[in-house]
C-alpha cells in the first residue's frame, strides 16, 4: 500500500514519461541488495528516509546499466548499488581524491576501500574512480554512462567551507561528458524553499530546486521532472548548524535531540535530467 501511495505521488509531480515501471528483474536484484546482510541495520534503519527503491525506480535504474555515483562517502548507496549491478551493470564509485590533506577525506576514502575489500563478490564490477577539481575528474570514460547519481553533494561543491568548493558549474558538465546520448543525472539534494534566499555558498547545506536546474541547464541538461519521494514537510529549515543539525548528523549532540530526531532527516529535492539524444 504504502509504495502503491508512493507511485501515485510520482505521477503527480513528474510528467509521464519520467516514471518508469521497473522491470521484475531489477526489482528482484535491487530489493536482495537493500535485504542483504551486508547492510548494517544503521544503515538499513536510514532507509524509510532515504527511500532507496523508490527513489531508483523514478530515476529509471535497471541492473544492466553503467552507473556513476559521484562522491560515495561512506558508502551507503554503494552497498546497494554494486551488489544490483553485479551481474549486468557496472559501476564506477567516484570517490574523494586519495591524495588529499583533509583528515575525513583520508578517512572516509580508507573506509569505502576496506567495505569493497570486505565483500569482492557483491562489488566484482564496482571500480573506483575519484571526482575532485581541478586534478582528479577521471570519474569514467566520457560517454560511457547510462546514468550518473549524486546524493546531497550540490552544496559541497557550492561552499567555501567544506573542501575547496565553488566548483558546481564543472561538476555539472562533467557528468554531461560521462553520459551517453539519452542518459540521465539524478540529483537527490538538501532543498532551500527560496532561491532568492539561498546563501549562495549554501553553507548551511541547502541548495534551491531553481538552484540546481539552472545548473544542469546551463549545463545542457534537460529537466524530466521531479519527485516528492525524499521530501519531508517537518523540515523548517532554520536550525542552528544549518541541516547537519538533524539526523543522521546531530551536530548539536544532544541538546534538543528528542526534537531534532522527531523532524527527521533534511526535506529533499530529487531531480531528473536528460542528456539530450
Amino acid at each position: 500500500m504504502l509504495r502503491s501511495l508512493c507511485l501515485v505521488m510520482l505521477l503527480l509531480v513528474a510528467p509521464f514519461s519520467s516514471v518508469h515501471a521497473m522491470d521484475k528483474i531489477t526489482h528482484q536484484r535491487l530489493m536482495a541488495a537493500i535485504n542483504g546482510d551486508h547492510r548494517g541495520e544503521d544503515a538499513k534503519a536510514r532507509d524509510a528516509a532515504r527511500h532507496p527503491h523508490d527513489t531508483l525506480e523514478f530515476l529509471g535504474f535497471t541492473t544492466d546499466m553503467t552507473v556513476v555515483e559521484i562522491w560515495p562517502g561512506g558508502g551507503w548507496y554503494t552497498e546497494i548499488l554494486g551488489p544490483a549491478l553485479a551481474e549486468e551493470g557496472k559501476l564506477y564509485a567516484a570517490h574523494f581524491e586519495p591524495n588529499s590533506n583533509l583528515g575525513f577525506v583520508k578517512r572516509s576514502y580508507a573506509g569505502f576501500l576496506n567495505k569493497l575489500a570486505a565483500s569482492p563478490e557483491l562489488y566484482k564490477t564496482t571500480t573506483i574512480t575519484h571526482f575532485d577539481f581541478p586534478h582528479a575528474v577521471d570519474i569514467a570514460p566520457l560517454g560511457s554512462a547510462d546514468l550518473v547519481l549524486t546524493f546531497r553533494n550540490v552544496h559541497n561543491w557550492m561552499s567555501d567551507l567544506f573542501h575547496k568548493g565553488g566548483f558546481e558549474r564543472q561538476a555539472f558538465a562533467l557528468f554531461y561528458d560521462t553520459l551517453k546520448p539519452g542518459g540521465i543525472l539524478g540529483v537527490v539534494e538538501h532543498r532551500w524553499p527560496d532561491d532568492e534566499a539561498q546563501d549562495p555558498k549554501a553553507r548551511n547545506g541547502y541548495v534551491s530546486e531553481a538552484e540546481v536546474i539552472a545548473l544542469a541547464k546551463r549545463a545542457g541538461f534537460e529537466f524530466v521532472g521531479k519527485s516528492e519521494v525524499n521530501a519531508n514537510p517537518k523540515d523548517t529549515k532554520d536550525h542552528p548548524r544549518g541541516v547537519w543539525t538533524l539526523p543522521p548528523g546531530f551536530a548539536l549532540g544532544d541538546e534538543d535531540r528528542e526534537k531534532y530526531a522527531a523532524i527527521g532527516e533534511s526535506d529533499r529535492m530529487t531531480l531528473k535530467f536528460r542528456k539530450p539524444e
